[in-house]
This record gives C-alpha cells, sequence and structure tokens, in this order.
C-alpha cells in the first residue's frame, strides 16, 4: 500500500508542476474573452490590437527577459526541443518545421513562415493566428514586450 501512495504522490506532484508551467506560461497574457475568431491568413499580418510591428524598435536585453516565461516550454538552442520546440533561428523559419518536435497539424499546416511581423501577432494570440495549435500559451497584450522578445530570438 505505501508504494501506492508514493505513486499517487509522484503523480500529483507532477500534475501540479505541469499546472505551473501553464500558470508561468500565460503570465501577463490576453485573456480568452479578448481572442477574435477570425483568423488572419498565412502571410497577412493582423493585430488584434491594431498594433504593428514596424512602429516598435526591439529591445534583445528586455527581449531576454521577458523571454524567461517563454522558457518554461522553450529553449534557444539549436536542435534542443522540451515542451515546445527550440527557437533558434525562428525568424524565416516555416512554422511547424523543427526536426524532432512532433507539432498539431493545425500548426503543420498553417503555411506560415516566421517573419518578424507574423511573430509579432502570433505571440500576442496564438490560438487566433493557429487555431488548433497545441501551444497552452494565451499571448501577450504589450506590443513593445513582443518586440523585445523577437530582438531577443533574432539576436541569438
Amino acid at each position: 500500500m505505501k508504494m501506492e501512495d508514493a505513486m499517487h504522490r509522484q503523480t500529483t506532484l507532477k500534475c501540479l508542476i505541469a499546472a505551473g508551467l501553464l500558470t508561468a506560461c500565460s503570465q501577463n497574457s490576453t485573456s480568452e474573452a479578448n481572442v477574435s475568431s477570425d483568423t488572419p491568413a498565412a502571410n497577412a499580418v493582423d493585430t488584434l490590437s491594431g498594433a504593428k510591428f514596424a512602429d516598435f524598435k526591439g529591445d534583445p536585453g528586455a527581449g531576454a527577459a521577458s523571454f524567461a516565461q517563454c522558457k518554461a516550454c522553450h529553449v534557444i538552442d539549436a536542435g534542443v526541443n522540451r515542451m515546445g520546440p527550440s527557437l533558434h533561428a525562428v525568424v524565416g523559419r516555416k512554422a511547424g518545421s523543427v526536426e524532432g518536435f512532433r507539432y498539431s497539424p493545425a500548426n503543420k499546416a498553417s503555411g506560415i513562415v516566421w517573419s518578424e511581423a507574423k511573430l509579432f501577432e502570433f505571440l500576442e494570440s496564438p490560438r487566433r493566428v493557429i487555431p488548433g495549435t497545441t501551444m497552452g500559451f494565451a499571448g501577450i497584450s504589450d506590443p513593445q514586450k513582443r518586440a523585445d522578445i523577437i530582438a531577443y530570438l533574432k539576436a541569438n
């Protein structure tokens, strides 16, 4: 019976850790209630707030700090996948193309190429840009933080 109790405690601990990671991924983010049902086309760039990537100058240093919440699932090291795919050299890469990562069918079929502007849109509301994505992250409402994260990703 003690073995069953230990296994139950271990399973409970794993569930709590997973819930914590999902919570970390959605801090300072847009709520589901604010997500439009209109899905933008693969190459269209249309944010909910109307903000344009070109209107912001990203700061890689500030982006490193903001990327901390992304580290629960992603790394920028080439060839290293975690809960999410490696974000090494993401700018210019086709969505759903990191070798060894199991993407959702929606992500693989999206037709998206990750331009800075498309990443800016995606980071605002991932499930709006790719309905059916398995990414458990609601988004980042602050356009400057999104621009900073993109500058950080581009620099690494």
